[in-house]
C-alpha cells in the first residue's frame, strides 16, 4: 500500500522545514529561559521568528534542502541541511558581533543561537529519518520476503543494502553480511551484523537463508568458490552485482542483480603483467592483428589500445564481426587510428598489399580454424588456413622487416590426436625453424626460394614467438555457451565422456599473457601458460545446472554422447620429450622443444600445402603424420593411418 504513495511535492517539504525551524527557535527560547514564559520578550521573540523564517526561506531555496526525496534520505542530504543551518545561524552571529561592536544590543542571545542551531539540525534530520525508516519498515513488513546475506561488507556491499532497502519491488530482507576481513567480524552496518566467511555454515543453523548476493569483485577465487559450493549444497540462490562502472547514475539497481555465472567461478587470481615493458615496445608502433574479429583477436585489440600504438590494423575475412569490433572501438572514443582490412591470410597477394601499405612493426597472428570435429572432416582447409595462412604471414613479416611475430597456438598441438592440433603443431614447427635458420645462418632463406635481408646490418631482425594455451572461457563455440543454451531449452546437457577434463582460462587473462610473452620473447621460444587445475567437464555441467536453480539429473539430465572425432580425454601442455624453464613471470614458462631443419620442413610443408589445394584429404593427413610423428588420431577415420607412416623429418 505504502509503495503506491506518491512523492510529496517539494513545496510541502519546504514548508515543513520552515515549521520545524520555527518550532526549534521557540524550543531554544524556552530552554534558554528554563521554560519560564514570563521572562521571554514577546516582541523580540515575534521579530526573531519573522527574521529567522525569512532568512531560512532564502537559505533553503539557495541550498535546495527540500529537493531530496525524504524516504531516500542520505548523507548528502544531511550535509546539505547542516550547511544551511550554519549559514542561517552564522548570519545572526555576525550581526550580533557588529551590533555589540557599536554598543548596541544583539538581536538574539548567542545562547539561543547555539541551542537553535543544534536543535534545528536535529529536528530536520530526525523527521526525515523517521519517515525513511517508516517506509522501510512498511516495505519489510511482508512476511514472504526472501532472506538474504550479502557477501562483502565494503562500499559495494553497503550500496547493495541500500538498494534492497529503497526498492519497494525487491522482495528481499537482509539478514547479515559476511566478509573475509576478520577485523569486520562482529561489527554492524545499519544494525546488520557482519560475520566472517568461516561462520557462514553456522548461519544456516540460525537463519533460513534463501539468497546470497556477492557484492565485491576483490574476493579471492578460492573463497568465492567455497562459499558458492556451500550455497549450492544448501539450495541457496547466488546473485551478483555488476562492477561499479555499470551502475546506473552511480548507484546499483535491483534489476542488475543477476545469477552468478560459471565463468566467475573459474576465474583465478588476477594476473599482473609488466605494463611498462609492453608500453615501451608498443607505444607509437603499427600493429597487425590477424583474426581480429575472433574472441582472442578482438580481446588482444582491446588490450593493445591501452598502450597507445600508432595504428592497429584489424584483419579478418569475416565482415560482420569485424564491423562490430570497429563500431565498438569507435564508441570508446579512443585516439588510436584503427583500420579494418578485409582479407584472407591464405591470399598472398592480398596480404602482401597489407604489409606493403601499413608496414607493421608487430604482428599478432590469431587467425586460425580451431574447432576439432569440423577440422577432422576438413583436413585440407585446416592446412590451408592454419599452416598456409601462418606461413604467408610469417614470410611477409620477414620480407617487410616486422620486429616481432607472435603466433597464438593451442595445447591441442601437444601430442595431437586430431587434425586441428596437428595443423597448429606444423605451424609452430615452421615459424620456429624459420627463426632458427636466421640465427644459424644470419640470412633469410625462406620457403619461396628468395633471399632477402631486412635490416641495415644484413641480418634478419624479425623475432618469431609462439604462445600455447588451452580453452578460453566464452570463446566462440566453447562448451559453456553450449551448456547454457541446453539448460535454457530444458536439457538434456550433452557431455562427450564422464572422465573428460579441460584446462580453462578467461579470454582477458589469456590475452594479457600473450602480450607479456610477446614483450619478453627474444625469438624462437614457445611460451606455455600456467592453466591452473584441469576441470572435469561433467562437474562443470552439474555446477551450471545448480547455479540455474535446478537439480542435475532431475530437472536437467546429463547425457554422454561419446568422444567426438579427434577428441581426447585429457589435454596436455607439453609432450613427453619436452621440458620447461621458468621466466620472470610466474605464469609463463618456455617449452624446450625439439628443433627441426628448416630446409626439410620448408620442402615438406610446401608439398603438404600443394596437396591440400587439391583437397586430397587422406593424403593430407598421411603427410601430416609424416611431419608430426606424435600425431596419433583418436576416434577418427584416420586412425588406420597410424603406425604405417615412416617419419621423414630429420631432427
Amino acid at each position: 500500500m505504502f509503495s503506491q504513495i506518491n512523492i510529496v511535492p517539494r513545496w510541502i517539504i519546504f514548508c515543513l522545514d520552515l515549521l520545524v525551524c520555527i518550532f526549534s527557535l521557540g524550543f531554544a527560547y524556552f530552554l534558554r529561559y528554563n521554560f519560564n514564559i514570563t521572562e521571554i520578550d514577546s516582541a523580540e521573540f515575534s521579530r526573531n521568528i519573522l527574521l529567522f523564517t525569512l532568512l531560512n526561506s532564502i537559505v533553503f531555496l539557495a541550498v535546495k534542502t527540500y529537493s531530496g526525496i525524504i524516504r531516500y534520505t542520505s548523507a548528502q542530504d544531511s550535509f546539505r541541511i547542516l550547511f544551511s543551518i550554519i549559514i542561517s545561524n552564522g548570519f545572526f552571529f555576525i550581526a550580533n558581533l557588529l551590533l555589540v561592536s557599536f554598543g548596541q544590543l544583539p538581536y538574539v542571545s548567542n545562547v539561543v543561537l547555539i541551542i537553535n542551531g543544534l536543535t534545528s539540525f536535529l529536528f530536520l534530520l530526525t523527521y526525515r529519518v523517521m519517515v525513511k525508516y517508516f517506509f522501510m519498515y512498511m516495505k519489510n513488513f511482508r512476511m514472504d520476503k526472501r532472506r538474504v546475506v550479502i557477501y562483502g561488507a565494503g562500499e559495494m556491499g553497503i550500496a547493495a543494502k541500500r538498494t534492497l532497502d529503497h526498492d519497494t519491488k525487491v522482495n528481499m530482507a537482509l539478514i547479515a553480511f559476511i566478509d573475509d576481513d576478520p577485523r569486520k567480524s562482529g561489527k554492524s552496518i545499519d544494525g546488520i551484523k557482519i560475520y566472517h566467511t568461516n561462520e557462514f555454515r553456522s548461519l544456516f543453523a540460525e537463519e533460513n537463508i534463501e539468497d546470497l548476493i556477492i557484492a565485491s569483485h576483490n574476493i579471492p577465487p578460492q573463497n568465492k568458490n567455497r562459499i558458492v559450493d556451500i550455497c549450492l549444497e544448501k539450495d541457496v540462490k547466488v546473485l551478483t552485482l555488476p562492477p561499479a562502472r555499470f551502475w546506473i547514475n552511480g548507484q546499483p539497481n535491483a534489476k542488475q542483480l543477476q545469477q552468478i555465472k560459471i565463468e566467475d567461478l573459474l576465474e583465478r587470481e588476477p594476473i599482473v603483467i609488466h605494463n611498462d615493458i609492453i608500453s615501451n615496445q608498443i607505444k607509437g608502433k603499427r600493429i597487425l592483428v590477424t583474426g581480429a574479429a575472433g574472441s582472442i583477436g578482438s580481446e588482444i585489440v582491446r588490450q593493445l589500445v591501452k598502450f597507445h600504438p600508432q595504428m592497429i590494423v584489424l584483419n579478418d575475412q569475416s565482415e560482420s564481426p569485424l564491423h562490430e569490433l570497429q563500431l565498438e572501438l569507435e564508441e570508446m572514443n579512443l585516439e588510436n587510428n584503427f583500420h579494418t582490412y578485409i582479407g584472407d591470410v591464405r591470399d598472398n597477394c592480398r596480404m602482401d598489399l597489407l604489409f606493403q601499405t601499413f608496414k607493421p612493426h608487430y604482428v599478432y597472428h590469431a587467425a586460425a580454424y580451431k574447432h576439432v570435429p569440423m577440422m577432422e572432416h576438413n583436413p585440407s582447409e585446416a592446412i590451408r588456413t592454419n599452416v598456409l595462412g601462418t606461413k604467408t604471414i610469417a614470410d611477409l613479416s620477414v620480407k617487410y622487416g616486422v620486429d616481432k611475430f607472435v603466433m597464438i597456438s593451442t595445447d591441442k598441438a601437444v601430442n595431437p590426436t586430431n587434425v586441428m592440433g596437428a595443423s597448429k603443431r606444423i605451424a609452430e614447427i615452421y615459424v620456429q625453424s624459420l627463426f632458427n635458420s636466421f640465427r644459424e645462418k644470419g640470412s633469410t632463406i625462406y620457403s619461396n626460394g628468395l633471399s632477402h635481408l631486412n635490416d641495415k646490418e644484413g641480418e634478419v631482425k624479425t623475432k618469431f614467438i609462439t604462445t600455447r594455451f588451452g580453452n578460453v572461457l566464452g570463446s566462440n563455440g566453447s562448451v559453456i555457451p553450449r551448456f547454457k543454451a541446453q539448460i535454457e531449452r530444458g536439457g538434456p546437457i550433452t557431455v562427450t565422456h564422464p572422465d573428460i577434463t579441460r584446462y580453462f582460462m578467461t579470454i582477458p587473462e589469456a590475452c594479457r599473457l600473450v602480450l607479456e610473452a610477446g614483450s619478453m620473447g627474444e625469438g624462437g621460444e614457445i611460451f606455455i601458460f600456467d592453466m591452473g587445475e584441469s576441470v572435469k567437464i561433467v562437474e562443470l555441467a552439474k555446477k551450471m545446472i545448480r547455479l540455474s536453480g535446478l537439480v542435475p539429473n532431475q530437472d536437467i539430465t546429463i547425457e554422454y554422447s561419446g568422444l567426438r572425432p579427434g577428441e581426447k580425454l585429457y589435454e596436455e601442455l607439453l609432450n613427453d620429450l619436452e621440458n620447461t624453464k621458468p621466466t620472470h613471470h610466474e605464469k609463463i614458462m618456455v617449452a624446450q622443444v625439439r628443433e627441426y631443419d628448416f630446409q626439410t620442413v620448408s620442402a615438406s610443408i610446401a608439398s603438404l600445402i600443394k596437396v591440400s589445394t587439391q583437397y586430397k584429404d587422406r593424403r593430407v593427413v598421411m603427410m601430416m603424420k609424416e611431419l608430426v610423428p606424435e600425431f596419433k588420431s583418436n576416434n577418427s577415420i584416420y586412425e588406420e593411418l597410424d603406425g604405417v607412416i615412416i617419419p621423414v623429418l630429420e631432427e
